[in-house]
């Protein structure tokens, strides 16, 4: 996005790029922070330090353009006063074992930030500030896409301590943030931004289905992947079983972001976790025709794992029991990422400079 922007701008400028650590590519003009994700890290607090900075010095004439992408809500860590890193690198561990959905998630983040929640534009007053903003969030609410930097916020602190108790999370919180939630104020949002949406996750779902048309007789689901990964699987599944007689292959596309409650102690992220529950389910019940299955994060990252997702077929968990334990029990440990790496089925594609949510591929073939 900053490598688009750039040249299109005449006259003095100053560019500040924060990336995750494992996108190397080169940005020429641009200050480049490469930081913690899903985590946040020093070195996203120290983008974050220096974006305020800036920010803060803007003047009337001046013009802000924010080029955000989903994955902004771990990489700008800006805690309020009070609030040290340490503290939020452990909500941020809570959240993404929660099982709450990103909206919620970064609706509780907004509350504790000095950049969310559209903090970047109440910084940047009096200058003109514009959005141009690629969508991770199903349903595309501009308020939740990296915790909304140039929106509105989603909701109160009130709102963030509600959903925190319903999870049994507020009694778990550092002191410091529980503080601040109770004490917390609202604060106007400037009237004269403007964002652009410039694209999102259903798009993609719809390109890639149009590259698959040569080949396979491709559909687009309509409805999101969304909710937990277990249930998202046995619907993945049952597609699977109903389609798997048909005369000509077929490829059937979703696009989503699912949620993984966290149980065990292993290793892993929703798209391993996903693929590997629907490899289970087809072992256990097999269908007739041959299949493959992808499931991918489109930033080519998934969870804390140097994974993008995973591509699964019929031998899956033939392949694992052939060289660890039962499959079994790396799901109820959550340790997806070590079962798919014996089996050889890791989907690694290192960084892709962009986030716009999950990407499904399920691949049939000609039944019998």
């Amino acid at each position: 996005m900053v490598r688009a922007v750039l040249p299109r701008i005449d006259g003095p400028r100053l560019s500040i790029c924060v990336t995750h650590r494992e996108n190397t590519e080169k940005t020429p003009g641009s200050e480049i922070f490469r930081a913690g994700h899903p985590v946040p890290d020093s070195v996203g607090a120290a983008g974050a330090h220096r974006m305020q900075e800036v920010l803060a010095s803007t003047e009337p004439g001046d013009r802000v353009i924010a080029l955000i992408s989903g994955g902004g809500s771990a990489l700008l860590p800006a805690p309020p006063p009070g609030v040290t890193l340490d503290d939020k690198q452990a909500l941020n561990r809570l959240l993404l074992a929660s099982g709450l959905d990103i909206v919620a998630m970064n609706l509780i983040r907004q509350q504790v930030s000095e950049l969310k929640g559209g903090g970047m534009a109440r910084l940047a007053a009096p200058a003109q500030v514009t959005g141009y903003i690629l969508s991770d969030v199903i349903g595309d609410d501009l308020r939740a896409i990296a915790s909304g930097p140039t929106a509105a916020p989603i909701g109160t602190a009130e709102e963030a301590r509600q959903l925190l108790h319903d999870a049994g999370l507020f009694e778990r919180l550092p002191e410091s943030i529980q503080r601040h939630l109770r004490r917390a104020a609202r604060v106007p949002f400037p009237g004269d931004t403007v964002n652009h949406l410039i694209g999102g996750n259903r798009e993609s779902v719809l390109a890639a289905a149009e590259s698959l048309r040569h080949d396979y007789d491709a559909h687009a689901i309509e409805t999101p992947l969304t909710g937990d990964v277990g249930e998202a699987a046995v619907s993945i599944f049952r597609t699977l079983r109903d389609s798997a007689a048909g005369d000509r292959p077929r490829a059937i596309l979703w696009g989503g972001e699912t949620t993984v409650r966290v149980r065990g102690r292993g290793l892993g992220g929703r798209n391993q976790e996903l693929a590997l529950r629907l490899a289970a389910l087809a072992d256990a019940q097999p269908v007739a025709a041959p299949w493959t299955f992808l499931s991918g994060g489109t930033d080519g990252r998934d969870g804390p794992t140097d994974a993008a997702g995973a591509i699964v077929d019929q031998e899956t968990l033939n392949r694992i029991r052939a060289r660890g334990q039962p499959p079994e029990r790396y799901l109820d440990n959550n340790d997806s990422n070590a079962a798919l790496r014996l089996s050889d089925d890791l989907l690694i594609t290192g960084a892709t400079g962009t986030n716009v949510a999950d990407v499904q591929v399920l691949l049939i073939g000609r039944g019998p």
